[in-house]
């Protein structure tokens, strides 16, 4: 099908003066970000704190009619402060986007500031905007925060559950295999849409080892690691005697996947960010296109057991917390660019199939602490949960 027929412009864009993808490796800047787990996990020891706030969950479900009112004052109306289901929708949201990346805020491990309250309010405003999230990882309970608080509002939410897995301790995986496996016999699957098994792993793990090629003799050493895990959780899975087995998939930047893990799955999300490929924000709803067919799409079509890809990642910053980064070289991060992109691809990428999870729900100010630039920049909401100053398209989803 033409890229016109897709309601794109501009598809003629390269990948980058050279017309390959090696954009990607700009990616390392982003895939310290994540990196907070690998710090996170040598400190895995005190993992037995996970035990505690899942259990807090299950205690907290007595108590939350009674303080969730206070966590939406100011930000979402709820008519009976003993019922999350009865918040007021706001006018100027709309359920137009196909899926949106999510991370509860205080999830970050050993730390666990994350509470039930704040994560109703975020499925309260998330429930207008989208039907399907996706998590990162499930430390700090929040797999079970998150399925609690949809129980709890009543909404038509699907989320994406996910084990953000490292190479070097297997303590981080266990940890969330258990948390992923608890919340799944407390709320069941009909809200899950799958298990997501690794975040830019395969990147990660060439960056550690001095390589670039996800399928080189090193690649498909990291491979066998990752399918490890995969297969681990589809076993754990498969024994739970559920009605209904979410599939299992993995998450990675856009250039790459290996494709022993992509043969492993069922499904690929892909990281795919105009920004650090250094695009013009003119372009860059058709050049996401455009990369994530030939790249992602195409090659998993190509294979015999065609897993479903997804655009993990994609959106544009709204600011810079310094002036060297506040640009990717054509464009800058700014309120009024995030506005175009939104305008140039939510709609688009609705009508012509695209699935996708944007880039992200609001913004974390603990990326911006520890990384600067762009990276704590990326929300259709503030930290606070107010909207930023867009207008949010009016296409109704798939």
């Amino acid at each position: 099908m033409s890229a016109q027929a897709r309601g794109y412009s501009d598809i003629d864009a390269p990948y980058n003066q050279s017309g390959n993808s090696n954009w990607l490796e700009k990616q390392e800047s982003r895939g310290k970000r994540s990196r907070w787990i690998v710090i996170g996990s040598v400190l895995g020891l005190v993992g037995l704190i996970a035990i505690g706030v899942a259990l807090g969950v299950t205690l907290s479900k007595k108590s939350s009619s009674k303080t969730s009112s206070s966590s939406t004052s100011g930000v979402v109306n709820q008519t009976d402060p003993n019922d999350p289901s009865t918040f007021e929708k706001n006018p100027n949201l709309h359920q137009s986007f196909y899926g949106i990346a999510y991370t509860p805020e205080g999830s970050q491990y050993p730390a666990c500031g994350n509470s039930l309250d704040q994560v109703i309010t975020d499925i309260q405003l998330l429930s207008q905007l989208t039907t399907r999230i996706r998590l990162y990882g499930a430390d700090c309970n929040q797999s079970a925060l998150v399925l609690e608080a949809i129980k709890q509002t009543k909404v038509n939410l699907t989320v994406w559950l996910a084990n953000y897995n490292i190479p070097t301790d297997d303590t981080p995986y266990t940890r969330q295999k258990a948390a992923i496996q608890s919340a799944i016999q407390t709320y069941g699957t009909d809200h899950i849409g799958g298990v997501t098994v690794g975040n830019e792993y395969m990147l990660n793990y060439l960056n550690a080892n001095g390589a670039t090629d996800p399928n080189s003799a090193v690649g498909n050493q990291g491979a066998a690691l990752l399918i490890n895990d995969i297969n681990d959780t589809r076993y754990m899975l498969g024994n739970m005697s559920l009605s209904k087995t979410p599939p299992v998939g993995t998450a990675e930047a856009g250039s790459y996947f290996n494709t022993l893990v992509l043969q492993d799955v069922d499904y690929g999300m892909s990281n795919v960010h105009p920004w650090f490929a250094n695009v013009s924000i003119d372009q860059s709803a058709a050049w996401t296109w455009e990369f994530f067919e030939e790249q992602n799409v195409q090659p998993a079509a190509a294979l015999s057991n065609t897993p479903q890809m997804y655009i993990a990642e994609t959106g544009w910053p709204s600011n810079s917390s310094d002036a060297g980064n506040e640009s990717n070289g054509p464009s800058t991060a700014s309120t009024a660019n995030l506005q175009t992109f939104i305008d140039t691809f939510v709609c688009q990428a609705n009508a012509n199939g695209t699935e996708y999870f944007y880039f992200e729900y609001f913004d974390e100010i603990w990326k911006d602490i520890q990384f600067g630039g762009v990276e704590g920049w990326w929300g259709l909401f503030y930290s606070n949960r107010t909207l930023k100053p867009i207008t949010i398209p009016d296409c109704q989803s798939p």
